[in-house]
């Protein structure tokens, strides 16, 4: 997720000044400022998620795990932050800026369903369907959604509800890991390996029946718990330089390894056509893992982009001050498209001259991105009043009229 405070990395040391033998070395302190390479893993997870969404490619989670590195990086601001504030000021401080993006899609997609005819008794308890409603409040579990909702007749299919809801898991997931932060990041200290470790054990007791947890809701945060949770640990650990007191032999070594006996995995213990790592759990917490550890073992810190780069600063600045937008809204951006493309079909012409380019997803992702720019300029101004900073449609990076008045 993003977050406009600036890598500055304070000094850590044990409590009341005194430095225990088995303290973890703070990572040297280097001035402030975005890290770059962050920005740029976050803003290639971005893209690669909205590909993988329209494309429904299985073998795009291995090359990137995404989600994976998302929480990586989202671990390592929880751990700047809690080593900065109270525990306390940090949790508010991220709800604050989680929540508002839900709020406002929740009530755009709330009261669609509402009015489509959505209600109480397709809950099957109607009693409870009030109390899951409380989750577009505060997503301690997954919203609930309308499923085979009547859609808008050439613009939005049925499924839209769907589109909608099926992402939020990501943000349930998230507000678990800030809450469990302050523990884990403790835990992190006292025995650094163990914890990080810890959730691809929870993963592996899961999948294999050893732990059997009634209930969906509580098997499902449990379950991303385990998949993405040594991401999240990871990013603590890079953040508090347990990486570093590796040598640096170790996690080339390793990673591959890990990275291998998880691909092993998928292709062995598949239960659903595909291999596709986001219906197998455990192997998504081991091919995450390694993928994430390397990515971080050979993490630059670049406050200013390399030349090559330079060319994408606005595109990357742009991902990262909206990545919650994004995410949040690119699905039904999709399903849209994906309305509209089928409506081409009708035009004989085309129908006929170019059935192959009707059938290509590819020239669908254009339009994707730029329904996905508008509802950038539509809603993202909320994460910036969420953040406490003046809103703005199109935050590049470049200067706005007042800064530039203020320079000159």
């Amino acid at each position: 997720m993003t977050d406009s405070e600036t890598r500055s990395l304070p000094k850590a040391g044990a409590p009341d000044g005194v430095e225990s033998p088995d303290a973890v070395p703070a990572p040297p302190a280097r001035k402030g400022g975005r890290d770059r390479y962050f920005d740029l893993l976050r803003a290639l997870a971005l893209f690669r998620v909205v590909l993988y969404h329209l494309m429904g490619w299985a073998w795009l989670p291995i090359v990137f795990p995404s989600m994976g590195v998302m929480f990586a990086l989202a671990g390592n601001l929880m751990a700047r932050s809690l080593d900065r504030r109270r525990a306390v000021e940090v949790v508010r401080g991220r709800l604050r800026r989680l929540l508002p993006p839900l709020w406002l899609l929740g009530a755009v997609g709330v009261s669609g369903m509402l009015l489509g005819g959505w209600g109480p008794g397709d809950d099957g308890e109607p009693g409870w369907w009030w109390i899951h409603l409380t989750f577009w409040i505060l997503p301690v579990s997954d919203p609930p959604y309308g499923e085979g909702l009547p859609g808008v007749h050439g613009l939005i299919t049925s499924d839209w509800a769907a589109a909608m809801g099926v992402p939020l898991w990501y943000l349930r997931a998230y507000l678990w890991f800030v809450l469990l932060s302050p523990l884990l990041l403790r835990a992190l200290r006292a025995a650094p390996w163990p914890t990080v470790l810890a959730p691809i054990a929870l993963s592996a007791a899961l999948e294999s029946g050893v732990l059997d947890l009634p209930g969906w809701r509580v098997e499902a945060g449990l379950s991303d718990l385990g998949a993405f949770g040594a991401c999240w640990l990871l990013g603590m650990a890079h953040q508090q330089g347990v990486l570093r007191r590796l040598p640096r032999y170790v996690v080339p070594s390793m990673a591959p390894v890990v990275a291998g006996i998880g691909l092993w995995w998928a292709l062995t213990h598949d239960l659903h056509e595909g291999h596709d790592l986001d219906d197998m759990p455990f192997a998504q917490s081991l091919w995450s893992f390694a993928v994430v550890l390397f990515l971080l073992h050979i993490s630059p810190s670049w406050s200013q982009w390399p030349p090559r780069l330079r060319r994408w600063d606005r595109l990357i600045t742009l991902l990262n001050s909206r990545a919650v937008t994004i995410y949040l809204w690119h699905n039904v951006c999709i399903s849209v498209t994906e309305a509209l493309w089928d409506r081409l079909w009708g035009i004989d012409v085309l129908a006929e001259s170019a059935p192959g380019l009707l059938a290509s997803p590819w020239p669908q992702l254009p339009f994707v991105w730029f329904l996905t720019a508008l509802c950038v300029v539509a809603f993202g101004w909320v994460e910036d009043l969420a953040a406490r900073r003046r809103p703005r449609l199109w935050p590049d990076g470049r200067p706005t009229q007042t800064t530039a008045t203020h320079r000159a």
